[in-house]
């Protein structure tokens, strides 16, 4: 699935909100086009403000971040990002919320409309084409949103925590979707989630991101073949090794949050 060719590239990158607001450091990263991406690490450590970063949204403090060797500083239709919250227009049908994404195409009616259909056919919505988008399930709207993402035809799609709202049903059935349409748009998906098993069954490669400061402490790469079965051994050896790592992270993280707070109290019975 994925090139052995770059597409997205961060040397050095950090962000900091002020002098002593570090939330990134120095994380040096390569992602191959096509390749699947999934970060994991403790809640607050900045996942979401890397994937923020690299949109565009936010400026880096430091580093660079290059998309196909060219350097990015600002938001672009090369890098379009898919929320927690499907962020979707509840007035509008299922095809005019898809169709929003070309609202600046220069494309011309016609084309637009077969455009919109086709991603409704790979999201598996055609028959709920002219449904408000209030009666859909929670993951019939991230389909909506996933479609209204791709068909501005992106290099990458930066994915955070689509799924964290659903049940966990709904979250198995779209996860198994999402893996049919990158399998069949070829895309470069960098995800966020707190889900250790949907990382290892989705991704190419995850990384274990430390506490804040976030950096890249630890990457595995998953060569195990698709579909994923979770009760193959080598699945369940994966899983626990990941475990361990973000648990001692989570530890770190709240051993460092502990220190602070003992810090704070004696400067303030001075």
């Amino acid at each position: 699935m994925k090139s052995s060719k770059t597409i997205l590239e961060l040397k050095s990158l950090g962000k900091n909100f002020d002098k002593n607001f570090e939330v990134i450091k120095n994380i040096n990263l390569k992602v191959n086009k096509g390749e699947f991406v999934c970060f994991i690490g403790p809640s607050g450590c900045g996942k979401t403000v890397l994937l923020y970063t690299i949109a565009g949204f936010l400026q880096p403090s430091s580093g660079k971040i290059l998309v196909k060797g060219k350097k990015v500083n600002s938001i672009g239709l090369d890098r379009i990002m898919v929320f927690q919250d499907h962020m979707l227009f509840p007035w509008k049908t299922v095809y005019e919320n898809i169709l929003f994404g070309l609202f600046n195409s220069k494309l011309g009616k016609k084309d637009q409309a077969t455009l919109a259909k086709s991603y409704l056919d790979l999201v598996d919505l055609s028959k709920f084409k002219d449904w408000p988008i209030h009666k859909l399930s929670g993951g019939m709207k991230q389909r909506v949103a996933f479609a209204r993402a791709l068909i501005l035809n992106p290099e990458i799609l930066l994915m955070d925590e689509p799924f964290s709202s659903l049940d966990s049903i709904a979250r198995r059935q779209l996860r198994k979707s999402l893996i049919k349409i990158w399998q069949k748009t070829h895309k470069t998906i960098l995800f966020v989630t707190h889900s250790i098993n949907e990382a290892i069954y989705m991704a190419d490669t995850i990384y274990i991101m430390s506490s804040r400061p976030t950096s890249i402490k630890k990457s595995y790469t998953i060569k195990l073949p698709r579909p994923r079965d979770m009760s193959d051994p080598r699945y369940t050896k994966i899983l626990k090794q990941v475990e361990d790592d973000v648990q001692t992270e989570f530890n770190l993280g709240k051993n460092i949050l502990e220190q602070q707070m003992n810090i704070k109290d004696m400067l303030n019975k001075r």
